[in-house]
């Protein structure tokens, strides 16, 4: 999964949660740190957490992705999770206007989730278990060794 696709399935998964004012910010022409912040409100600290924990356990379970690290927690007005490529900046109302992340990185191209189709990510296959067979294999495969023509001097 690309980059873009990770930031769309963030913002998908935030707002499966009610997330409010969702924004995904494309920083690669602008910073070497990451490819796209993803920037999301919680009304409280349990819908911070809920919005965090949903992106966190959907990415764990469908892609097997865990986030590089995690800044913040209970009772925090401010969660962030990296995923190297793309950031999670999940953060109370209040915060958000005191930081004011889309105006710092105001040059940054906003993705607008309507706009850019994502391509269709496939989640991982649960491995196949071998069940060994009771009866012994009869059909073998032909042998792939070579056959060595008879020496002259032997006739």
């Amino acid at each position: 999964m690309d980059s873009k696709q990770l930031a769309l399935k963030c913002r998908e998964l935030a707002d499966d949660k009610k997330a409010e004012n969702l924004v995904i910010l494309d920083v690669r022409k602008l910073s070497s740190v990451t490819d796209y912040f993803i920037i999301a409100t919680g009304t409280s600290a349990p819908h911070l957490r809920a919005v965090v924990d949903e992106i966190e356990d959907g990415l764990k379970r469908d892609f097997a992705l865990r986030p590089r690290t995690r800044e913040g927690g209970v009772g925090e007005a401010w969660i962030v999770l990296d995923y190297f490529d793309v950031i999670v900046h999940v953060m109370r109302g209040d915060v958000r206007d005191r930081f004011d992340l889309e105006g710092l990185w105001c040059d940054a191209q906003r993705i607008e989730p309507g706009a850019v189709e994502p391509v269709p990510m496939r989640p991982l296959k649960p491995k196949a278990r071998r069940i060994p067979s009771s009866k012994p294999k009869t059909d073998k495969p032909p042998s792939r060794r070579r056959i060595k023509p008879p020496a002259a001097d032997a006739v």
